[in-house]
């Protein structure tokens, strides 16, 4: 019989259950302290690796828990509905960077990577530059073949998890004349000669999760460190990405979930004008038009990421998923505020964190106004 999309399989509850106890016995009681802060708790990312979050689809005999990419999406969620901080940084770790290392890494690489990852090493993967966002193969890093190295130079920006990583797939220009074709992924170790990370932003949210620029001044790099093959970066990025968005959409629906539940006990126990807030028909459909909201937005990652187990395309749905998520999150976690009226919009309470923490969703692995792009060309055929 054919299971519907929100019924778990037994490792899948067990994986939801257990990240959902660690973030609200470990992270809830850090999150407004590492928020004021701008700064990740390093006894947190401990804990992630000995929680087993940091290589769940790495397999066994390298160290991960050799489960699924939902699992890996379900994850997100749990630590998003508590802080989307923690969120990003499981979500790049194995969305973008332990799944391409999985995916195009060579034999040696993934020996060399996979297990550090699943154990001591946050990853990160470096895209953006000052001139390159949404355009984002019009990236200046330039990489120069010079004996058994690669020589690296130019800047990244906005690069999560920065500030923690000990290893980056940085995305560089081997030949300028190919345009796009010439761009090449490559696997860089903190400790490389040459590279360097830089500012770390202050950002509106997601504040513990660290965005850095990375300097790379003559980055030497094995060529043995090549991610897939030279000139076939742009490969890499695309079909990374496309798996990312479903990864910010597991975390959008997170932080929606979250400020919702805040909001929804709020209403009942609040009272004005003798009665509870809950008992007023306005906030009655208030909350109905968020939980259905919520509803729909999981059902669009939630089939996202099983379309992309199952190994069928998944473009548009990766898509339409971060696209609505981040409409929701956005949303739900402003009515929330609302919800707590003034109360709400003070930092002695969550709510405004939420909202806060929201916004970057609209922006990050493709804005929304890129989504769009990206489901117009593909429901309407291409035209």
């Amino acid at each position: 019989m054919t299971q519907p999309l929100t019924i778990l399989s037994d490792d899948e509850r067990m994986l939801r259950d257990a990240v959902a106890a660690y973030a609200k016995e470990r992270v809830a009681p850090r999150a407004a302290e590492m928020d004021a802060k701008a700064v990740m708790d390093t006894a947190i990312i401990k804990g992630l690796f000995d929680l087993g979050v940091m290589g769940i689809e790495a397999p066994t005999e390298l160290g991960g828990a050799g489960s699924s990419f939902f699992s890996a999406i379900l994850a997100v969620e749990a630590f998003a509905e508590v802080d989307p901080s923690v969120a990003v940084l499981v979500d790049v770790q194995n969305t973008l960077v332990n799944n391409a290392i999985l995916r195009w890494g060579t034999d040696a690489q993934k020996k060399r990577y996979v297990p550090r990852m699943c154990t001591e090493w946050v990853g990160s993967y470096a895209l953006s530059e000052s001139a390159s966002g949404s355009d984002a193969f019009a990236l200046e890093a330039r990489a120069e073949k010079r004996g058994d190295k690669y020589l690296l130079t130019g800047r990244k920006l906005w690069i999560t998890n920065g500030a923690e990583a000990g290893l980056y797939i940085i995305l560089a220009n081997v030949d300028p004349a190919k345009g796009y074709k010439g761009i090449t992924a490559f696997l860089v170790e903190r400790s490389f000669p040459g590279f360097s990370v830089g500012k770390k932003e202050d950002k509106l949210g997601i504040r513990a999760s660290s965005t850095c620029e990375l300097i790379l001044e003559d980055c030497r790099v094995p060529k043995e460190n090549v991610l897939g093959e030279v000139g076939k970066g742009y490969k890499i990025a695309i079909e990374t990405l496309n798996e990312g968005r479903i990864g910010i959409g597991a975390q959008m629906l997170g932080v929606a979930r979250g400020a919702w539940e805040y909001a929804a006990k709020y209403a009942q126990e609040r009272k004005q004008f003798g009665k509870t807030l809950a008992d007023f028909q306005g906030i009655q459909f208030q909350i109905a038009q968020m939980a259905t909201d919520i509803e729909a937005a999981r059902l669009l990652v939630y089939n996202a990421a099983r379309m992309k187990d199952a190994g069928v395309s998944f473009v548009k749905e990766a898509a339409m998923a971060k696209l609505f998520c981040s409409q929701v999150a956005e949303r739900v976690s402003s009515l929330a505020i609302e919800i707590y009226g003034g109360y709400g919009f003070t930092k002695d309470y969550p709510v405004e964190k939420y909202w806060r923490d929201s916004k970057i969703g609209k922006i990050y692995e493709g804005t929304s106004n890129m989504q769009l792009a990206t489901i117009a060309k593909l429901v309407m055929g291409g035209k």
